[in-house]
């Protein structure tokens, strides 16, 4: 596992996979655009203290896995990752703007899947211990 995020008070491992396509899944992220769309997200995450975990850049969409720190939101990420490559690559391309003359470079939208290094059953089984204690330990009460 990777090293935790320690801060303050807060100790977090906040990981997610984001998936954005680009506008009417046009195949423009192929080349130098794909190489420069690549650095860019780089750039983002790096100002933005996200750490890359893995992605890929395909030729009309983008994968991401990332970790965040917990004063982060997922829907500023993405708004700050499409909203700065996109300006970035119409300006650097000038041909993206005979195919995507409104300026919207990225599709309306995106994917996001939480991750993390515990399953849903992990946690289920913790509860569950939890849950049996507190049929003889008082301090415990169910929330459901």
């Amino acid at each position: 596992m990777e090293e935790q995020r320690r801060h303050g008070h807060t100790v977090s491992w906040l990981t997610a996979h984001i998936v954005w396509v680009t506008k009417y899944r046009y195949h423009v992220l192929k080349g130098d655009i794909q190489k420069r769309c690549r650095d860019l997200v780089k750039q983002v995450c790096d100002s933005e203290d996200i750490r890359i975990l893995k992605g890929v850049i395909s030729k009309d969409h983008v994968h991401i896995h990332i970790e965040y720190r917990p004063s982060q939101n997922i829907s500023g990420i993405v708004k700050r990752l499409k909203g700065k490559t996109s300006r970035r690559l119409q300006a650097e391309y000038p041909e993206l703007s005979k195919r995507y003359w409104g300026r919207h470079f990225w599709a309306i939208g995106y994917g996001v899947w939480s991750t993390g290094n515990i399953t849903d059953e992990m946690v289920q089984e913790y509860l569950e211990h939890h849950r049996d204690a507190s049929n003889t330990d008082s301090d415990n009460i169910i929330l459901e």
